[in-house]
Formats: structure tokens, C-alpha cells, sequence
């Protein structure tokens, strides 16, 4: 691993080099003057839930449902037969 010299600008900034750029990182601060960097991903909040034990392992079971079922066109009028008769 390469070590570099950077210098902290006058507005708190330093570069990581274009290669970085628009990347999430996420800067821990070990101790005082040592930092941690590393590239993240965020989840937004609203999409949590579909990272919970539940719902991902629903999400798992409906994916793999799907890959062994292909899509197939319907028989609407089959269908609204079918739903007439529930009633």
C-alpha cells in the first residue's frame, strides 16, 4: 500500500484523488489526529424494512419463486370467471 502526503486545506478538505469522486465514505475518527475512511453505501430510511430478517427473507422466497416461474400471459376472461364465482 502506497502512503501519500496530504495536507488539509484551509476549508477542512482533502482529496482522494478523481478516481474517488462521488463516492459515500464514511470518516471515523480513531483518535486524535488518526481518521478511518471508507467507501459506503447508504440505505435510505424508508427501505430499512426491506433489510429486516422478515421482509428479506420473504423478498428471498419471492425471488426464487419467480426465477422458477416464468411469466405467462392471462386468460382475463377465465380470471373474472373465477372471481364472479367467489362472490
Amino acid at each position: 500500500m502506497a502512503v501519500e502526503v496530504k495536507t488539509i486545506g484551509s476549508s477542512g478538505q482533502i482529496s482522494l484523488g478523481k478516481q474517488n469522486a462521488k463516492r459515500t465514505v464514511t470518516v471515523e475518527e480513531v483518535e486524535d489526529g488518526v481518521w478511518l475512511v471508507k467507501a459506503a453505501r447508504v440505505i435510505p430510511e424508508n427501505e430499512l424494512w426491506l433489510h429486516s430478517a422478515p421482509a428479506s427473507e420473504t423478498l428471498g422466497r419471492a425471488t426464487e419463486w419467480a426465477e422458477r416461474n416464468p411469466p405467462r400471459a392471462s386468460d382475463l376472461d377465465k380470471l373474472a370467471a373465477k372471481l364472479k364465482k367467489r362472490r
